[in-house]
């Protein structure tokens, strides 16, 4: 009875030592685990201490709602400002259709005066249309004829571009070459409209080819001496776009 009595006391003397060691374990690890969480949140430095006072002010002085921004009417009126001083679209793209006017004019009249700035522009959406149009209406008479068209341009325009930079002393571009021997094809269109209505093999097609492609020559030439400064050589230009308009007359007629 008495070993019995002693086992009893010393499992109750350990277990109620056991309990209160872990208790004060666990209230000092409490302790110290508050300690350390108190000193770090004393050395870190604020969250406003991050961010820049220009986002605090501007945080601070929004007065809009979620979904619903603050009206400024100083925004809108520098918008609209804005919007209103863009070029037009047409513009941007470089169509201007009173130049094209102009140049299309200078070209049905070679006598008229041609002016060297609007010429001097590399405007290439005419000379497109025309050669669409030229090669349109041979299609009309059965010619499928449209690379030939593309690929005489572009000789042309090669072989004129290396012409005119050795006889002008300020050199063109190809651009501007480009867009002036398009231009003067717009007679040799109405030489193709011409063969949709009568034939050209005879001595009356043969006549309007040439009167067309003196024509296109007079005008093209015109447009180059007044546009590169090249005054007392406008025959000698006149001779190598004859030749060339001589190949798309040729083209029409046979």
């Amino acid at each position: 009875m008495s070993d019995f009595e002693q086992f009893h006391y010393d499992s109750y003397q350990s277990s109620y030592t056991i309990d209160d060691q872990e208790a004060y374990n666990s209230y000092g690890f409490n302790e110290n685990l508050c300690g350390s969480k108190k000193s770090q949140t004393g050395e870190q430095p604020p969250a406003s201490a991050f961010i820049p006072s220009e986002m605090l002010l501007s945080s601070q002085s929004y007065t809009g709602q979620i979904l619903q921004p603050m009206y400024s009417p100083d925004t809108h009126l520098s918008y609209a400002d804005g919007f209103d001083e863009e070029p037009p679209l047409l513009e941007e793209l470089g169509i201007n259709f009173e130049h094209i006017w102009q140049k299309t004019l200078t070209v049905l009249n070679p006598m008229k005066p041609a002016d060297g700035s609007i010429m001097n522009e590399t405007d290439l959406t005419g000379p497109v249309v025309f050669c669409l149009a030229l090669g349109g209406t041979l299609l009309l008479v059965g010619k499928v004829h449209f690379g030939y068209v593309y690929g005489m341009s572009a000789i042309g325009c090669l072989a004129m571009h290396a012409l005119l930079n050795l006889m002008s002393i300020p050199g063109v571009s190809h651009g501007c070459v480009a867009s002036v021997l398009g231009y003067c094809l717009l007679p040799m269109v109405i030489l193709s409209v011409s063969a949709v209505v009568f034939s050209l093999q005879g001595i009356l097609g043969i006549s309007l080819a040439l009167f067309i492609i003196g024509w296109c020559s007079l005008s093209a030439s015109k447009i180059f001496t007044s546009a590169l400064a090249m005054e007392g050589q406008q025959l000698l230009i006149a001779y190598p776009c004859a030749l060339l308009y001589g190949l798309f007359a040729l083209l029409t007629v046979f």
